[in-house]
């Protein structure tokens, strides 16, 4: 259900089951790891996460849970196959952005988290639902929500249950920005040196990590000031 396009120095990962809303069944996570594996490998400068017909992510494939009843060895290989994906995302060295429209559901918002930037259409509508279905949410994808939204807003969209508008997502910090600013922004990535990017990100996702000091961050610095690519791009501002 996952389909991978290359546009230029952009490759576009489209969740690709329409008649579903793009919910993901349990089968469907293994694929979504290779792919991003095929992300890494194409040469791409920047990633978008995109749904087709309409919709970003209606979350999991509810159909899969009774399959789980009584199971918890299934329950936990669905749990680490989810996992696994995810963090294959974010740790992907380039540039990762949500591009969200329509409807953006509990594992779809964990989906979207995973990426380094979130752009929201005016119609995305976005809700955390496990509660409603009288099950949890995976302790990583509420760290990282909690990360954006703080623990307040966390607790209103996964106690609450509730859906919020892609305007109300924006203001919380669960979305970076709204379209069309979010098309100046993907042009903007694509214009910055690839080795800077990889770097920059590196760092962000350390700090996040609550990394303060990080002596690998500290030579790709110095490599990259000492390097051909700001050498280049002075010269170049200053023929300008």
């Amino acid at each position: 259900m996952f389909r991978l396009e290359a546009h230029d120095r952009q490759a576009r990962l489209i969740l690709d089951r329409p008649e579903a809303r793009n919910a993901i069944p349990a089968s469907g996570w293994a694929e979504l790891a290779a792919r991003i594996g095929e992300a890494a490998e194409s040469g791409a400068r920047l990633l978008v996460v995109t749904g087709a017909g309409g919709s970003f992510c209606a979350g999991a494939d509810l159909a899969d849970f009774a399959a789980m009843r009584g199971d918890p060895a299934a329950s936990a290989r669905f749990r680490e196959a989810m996992r696994d994906a995810l963090d294959r995302l974010r740790a992907l060295p380039i540039p990762t952005v949500a591009l969200i429209e329509g409807p953006c559901y509990g594992a779809g918002v964990a989906l979207a988290m995973a990426c380094d930037l979130r752009i929201a259409a005016p119609d995305a509508v976005f809700a955390i639902t496990p509660a409603k279905l009288g099950i949890s949410y995976p302790q990583e994808d509420v760290h990282r929500l909690v990360g954006l939204v703080g623990p307040g807003q966390a607790a209103r969209l996964l106690l609450g249950a509730q859906s919020i508008s892609a305007g109300e997502a924006r203001q919380i910090g669960l979305v970076e920005c709204l379209q069309p600013e979010g098309e100046t922004i993907l042009a903007a990535i694509l214009a910055n040196a690839p080795e800077s990017l990889a770097a920059l990100k590196h760092a962000i996702v350390a700090a996040a990590a609550g990394v303060r000091s990080d002596p690998a961050t500290d030579r790709r610095f110095d490599a990259l000031i000492g390097g051909d690519e700001l050498a280049r791009r002075l010269e170049a501002l200053r023929r300008k």
